[in-house]
C-alpha cells in the first residue's frame, strides 16, 4: 500500500507562509541538511509528488524564473488546480478534482515508494478527507508571522509519533487519526 506524507515546515503560530506567501521566516533559519528528517531522506522514499497551485507557482517564480531547473525532475508531480496551467517540466501533470479521483494514477506513478503531499495545508486536508494521508511531518521554525496560509485548515486529530531537533527546528511526526 502506498504511503502518503504531508512533509512541511510551519511557524510556531501555525502558518506555512505569511499573508504575502513569503517564506522568509523559513529560509533564514539554520538547519542541518543532513540532519534528522532531511529532504534527501524524504526524496529517497518518494515516488510521486502532489502539490497545489500556490506551491507550484512559488517554485516557478523563485526557482525556475531564476534560471534553475525544476527541482523535482526525477519525480512525477501531480499539480492539483482548476487553473489552466502549462507545466514547466514534462514530469508535471495538471489534474483537477479531489485526490480520490486521481488515486490510481498517483499510486501507479509512485510505484513501490511513497507520495509527498507538498505545500498547502488545504491540499493536505483534501488528501486526508479522501483517506489518502497517513502521516504529517512538520518542522516548526522559531518564528511567528501572525497570519497567512494555515498549516491544516480543518478540525482534525493527529497522534504524535516522534519529535527531534534539527538546529533551529523542532520536527514533529504525526499519524493522521481523523476528523474531529
Amino acid at each position: 500500500m502506498t504511503g502518503y506524507i504531508f512533509y512541511t515546515a510551519s511557524t510556531l503560530d501555525g502558518f506555512l507562509a505569511d499573508e504575502n506567501d513569503s517564506l522568509d521566516w523559513l529560509l533564514t533559519q539554520p538547519i542541518d541538511e543532513d540532519g534528522p528528517h532531511s529532504i534527501a531522506d524524504l526524496m529517497a522514499a518518494t515516488g510521486a509528488i502532489a502539490m497545489g497551485f500556490t506551491t507550484y507557482q512559488w517554485l516557478v517564480d523563485h526557482i525556475t524564473a531564476s534560471g534553475e531547473e525544476w527541482p523535482y525532475p526525477d519525480h512525477p508531480t501531480f499539480l492539483f488546480t482548476h487553473r489552466d496551467v502549462t507545466p514547466v517540466h514534462p514530469t508535471v501533470t495538471v489534474v483537477a478534482g479531489p485526490p480520490s479521483d486521481h488515486r490510481a494514477a498517483v499510486e501507479a506513478a509512485a510505484g513501490d515508494k511513497g507520495v509527498w503531499v507538498v505545500g498547502g495545508g488545504d491540499l493536505a486536508a483534501q488528501f486526508a478527507e479522501s483517506d489518502m494521508l497517513d502521516e504529517m511531518l512538520v518542522s516548526f521554525a522559531p518564528a511567528t508571522v501572525g497570519s497567512g496560509r494555515p498549516l491544516f485548515p480543518r478540525a482534525w486529530d493527529f497522534e504524535l509519533l516522534e519529535t527531534v531537533q534539527n538546529k533551529a527546528f523542532v520536527i514533529a511526526r504525526y499519524r493522521v487519526v481523523g476528523p474531529r
